[in-house]
């Protein structure tokens, strides 16, 4: 499979997994989770056809690891906008986690912290260089630090999805080491 149909394949799964799952028929269960062979059959009545093994090397392959999937089943691992509890138990952060942004969006993040927007949790990156490309998809990337312990004796809750995306329902400005 060419790095451009890899590419176009996982765009797509996202978009259905984490956004639009009716636009191709598809009911999430209350987890995110979807039978693949209700996936294949939807994105194929929809003019997208995608084999099983198309499939499987997109999961297998993705750097990012955004899928997942539990034998029949596959899901996005987060990051969704539609209504779903991913499940994920309680875990204990490192010292600090990361967030990439860019500096057009420091000045609303100063003042009101790291907000989930459309999504249902903010996502930090267990590391600097990933908060980097993170940030680098928007253009020129700014790195915050967030002091998760401080957080978490605060009060806060951490969860880790699959792939090691640290979510967080907010990130208070007081918790934020901005540049």
């Amino acid at each position: 499979m060419d790095e451009r149909r890899t590419v176009k394949v996982s765009k797509y799964l996202s978009k259905h997994l984490r956004h639009q799952p009716e636009r191709i028929g598809l009911v999430l269960d209350p987890h995110g989770w979807v039978e693949i062979d209700d996936l294949l059959r939807g994105a194929a009545a929809h003019g997208f056809h995608l084999s099983r093994a198309e499939l499987d090397h997109v999961v297998a392959t993705n750097d990012k690891r955004r899928f997942a999937v539990d034998g029949t089943r596959i899901r996005a691992s987060q990051g969704h906008t539609v209504t779903v509890d991913l499940d994920l138990p309680e875990a204990e952060p490192p010292a600090y986690l990361y967030h990439g942004t860019v500096a057009a969006a420091l000045d609303p993040i100063h003042s009101e912290g790291l907000r989930p927007m459309d999504r249902h949790h903010v996502h930090l990156s267990p590391d600097r260089e990933t908060a980097t490309r993170v940030g680098a998809r928007r253009g020129r990337p700014v790195v915050l630090s967030v002091d998760a312990a401080a957080m978490r004796a605060a009060g806060h809750v951490f969860r880790v999805s699959a792939n090691g995306v640290w979510l967080v329902d907010a990130v208070p400005p007081q918790f934020l080491r901005l540049p």
